[in-house]
């Protein structure tokens, strides 16, 4: 029988007896076969050997659905098929497929392609390797050092001191720190230099710039006229105010401020609004204005351009609560201008401002009270100013008026959530010596009232008696002692029976109601009563 490629033999099962069926390309045999047995190969892992025993169990499966293969699975070697020339021509079936290469270690035939017309049984399941176990996994928390030479941690040292190193970076310059002694020096170093370039300044305005600027100012060109030392306490607290209330806005005019204060043995509260305690401060200062022959904004009965029209008294000065004859004491002066600032709201006055207004008249008349006695010259500092039941010479009136100031301030700031300093260390010392100085008439004051124990002996005016030592600490604080039998005993530390000692914001705060007797944070030692005594008179010279 003759076929394509020349005679085959008829018993050969890879020949065909016609062209009906296409020709079958035996599969590749294995190119050590040929070469005889190789030696048993050592035991695979078990990953391995599952690998193995799967791809055996494909071939078998492939040698099983050829029903020409030899059951042993091992290729037909009776006759070699012979290699098809490269320029035979295309079989008749059309399919022109090439026959395998021969290996390059063999030469001899290759196993037959198994007939993919077939049906072929379903495959088996690969079995899944079993995994080697690994580390356990660290946690991510955990950032590992990566691993840096010296030269490249070093560069990045100053990297590091700014904080612009990456997570790994910074564990790894940290881990080499601890090493490393010249590398630590050096990252000290730089950690220091990079404070200096980024100090953590509060973005406010220091409070004591302004007097800093014009010590340095009048230091280098003395003022022609210059501002007596009396009366720079009360400018700087002006100043200082007039900042707060620049930076406010007009919602936070009508924002509830506290007002505290001591009354016989109680603590007194009352509630207002900012542009009220403005008004309030601005109406006390009209004591000093009348005894320096200014005009009193309560009896004011015109409407200068810019100030609210509730300050204006009405036309008729009989039918006005505050009248010609304006109430002597702060407390009345102010229940009076209040009613007033009440009455103009609740009749809708149509010339009545906005609550900010009161800012512009309050300011015009603190510099005008300023420099009014900054040109009157040292002459004025004696001069009487009443406040009611009691008077002040004029140079401590101007240090009260500062004292209040500064202590309403801090409570408007309170008020509006705004950061607020004590005066600086030289005014407050002045502000504590007046109440010291004021302490032994507030301390007779309570004995006439029968709220402060008898004195201990009676003393003649000139003649010492006993004394407690006043030991105010901190900035602006000092030693004072104070007379406790009499105002015109006078005060010796040979007598001294009793100590306090508090701080100099905490002795203002005493003084200014804000703080009870039985809270102040005050080291005693000594007479208990005399030291109670004193605790209270502080307390009531407090007032609205």
């Amino acid at each position: 029988m003759t076929g394509a490629n020349g005679p085959v033999d008829p018993t050969d099962p890879d020949g065909r007896d016609g062209q009906d069926e296409p020709p079958r390309i035996p599969r590749p045999r294995s190119a050590a076969e040929d070469n005889g047995p190789l030696p048993t190969p050592p035991p695979a892992p078990p990953a391995a050997e599952a690998a193995t025993e799967a791809t055996a169990a494909e071939d078998a499966t492939a040698d099983a659905s050829d029903p020409r293969e030899p059951a042993t699975g091992e290729p037909d070697r009776s006759e070699p098929t012979p290699e098809t020339p490269p320029d035979a021509p295309t079989p008749p079936n059309g399919l022109g497929i090439p026959r395998p290469r021969e290996s390059s270690e063999g030469g001899g035939p290759h196993r037959r392609l198994p007939d993919r017309s077939a049906p072929r049984p379903a495959p088996r399941e690969r079995p899944v390797p079993r995994e080697r176990p690994g580390p356990p996994p660290q946690p991510q928390s955990e950032i590992q050092p990566v691993g840096y030479g010296h030269l490249v941690l070093k560069s990045l040292l100053g990297a590091w001191a700014l904080a612009a190193c990456s997570a790994e970076e910074t564990a790894a310059v940290e881990a080499h720190l601890t090493d490393c002694a010249a590398c630590a020096d050096e990252a000290l170093r730089l950690r220091d230099a990079v404070d200096l370039l980024h100090p953590e300044d509060s973005l406010d305005l220091d409070p004591m710039l302004r007097s800093r600027v014009l010590e340095a100012c009048l230091g280098r060109r003395p003022a022609r006229i210059p501002v007596p030392q009396w009366a720079a306490p009360y400018d700087a607290e002006v100043a200082r105010l007039d900042a707060l209330l620049r930076d406010i806005g007009e919602s936070e005019w009508r924002a509830p401020v506290r007002l505290r204060w001591f009354e016989g043995e109680r603590a007194v509260e009352r509630e207002t609004t900012v542009a009220e305690v403005i008004g309030h401060l601005m109406i006390v200062d009209g004591l000093v204005a009348t005894a320096l022959g200014l005009s009193d904004p309560l009896t004011t009965t015109t409407t200068a351009p810019g100030v609210p029209g509730f300050l204006a008294a009405p036309a008729s000065a009989s039918s006005s609560p505050a009248g010609p004859h304006a109430p002597g004491s702060p407390t009345a002066r102010t229940e009076a201008y209040w009613r007033s600032v009440q009455r103009a709201a609740s009749g809708g006055s149509p010339t009545a401002g906005p609550p900010s207004a009161i800012r512009a008249p309050w300011r015009d008349q603190a510099h005008t009270l300023v420099r009014t006695v900054s040109f009157a010259g040292g002459g004025t500092s004696e001069l009487g100013v009443g406040y009611g039941g009691f008077a002040l010479p004029l140079r401590d009136a101007f240090l009260e008026r500062a004292f209040e100031c500064w202590v309403h301030a801090g409570d408007i700031a309170e008020a509006v959530d705004y950061p607020y300093r004590a005066p600086s260390p030289g005014h407050l010392h002045r502000m504590v010596d007046l109440a010291a100085r004021l302490l032994p008439s507030a301390l007779a004051d309570r004995r006439r009232a029968g709220l402060a124990g008898p004195p201990g002996r009676l003393v003649a005016a000139g003649a010492p008696g006993r004394t407690l030592h006043l030991e105010v600490e901190g900035s602006g604080g000092g030693h004072w002692y104070i007379a406790l039998d009499s105002p015109g005993a006078t005060a010796s530390p040979e007598e001294s029976v009793a100590h306090i000692a508090l701080d100099s914001v905490e002795f203002c705060q005493l003084t200014a109601g804000h703080v009870s007797p039985e809270e102040a944070a005050a080291g005693q030692d000594g007479d208990r009563q005399a030291i109670r005594d004193v605790l209270f008179a502080a307390a009531s010279m407090s007032r609205l």
